[in-house]
């Protein structure tokens, strides 16, 4: 059986709960940005999409705590994990929204 860490979370679980919601917020910023900054070409541009994405990063932090994952066990590596996954399905969506050119 694998070890629990002091929330009661294995750490496989642990380690699924922190992807999971990474990939999740990266996608939700994605249509966030689409939203809010459009899908046409000059949005591409836009600042605003990309402080979106930061928000989504900062925002994870206190809902993983409500969840039950220790983030006062994060290291380095942990945090640029988060700020990895999240980008990388932020830019992935963001990236077919505006290439699609769909209207949200």
């Amino acid at each position: 059986m694998a070890t629990e860490t002091q929330t009661g979370l294995s750490s496989h679980l642990r380690g699924v709960t922190v992807t999971t919601l990474a990939c999740l917020a990266g996608i939700a910023a994605a249509v966030l940005s689409g939203v809010l900054v459009g899908t046409s070409v000059e949005a591409a541009t836009n600042q605003l999409a990309v402080g979106i994405l930061g928000a989504f990063v900062l925002g994870q932090f206190p809902v993983l705590r409500v969840i039950g994952v220790d983030v006062s066990d994060f290291g380095v590596k942990d945090y640029l994990y988060i700020v990895f996954m999240t980008f990388a399905l932020w830019f992935i969506s963001f990236a077919i929204l505006l290439t699609s050119g769909v209207q949200l």
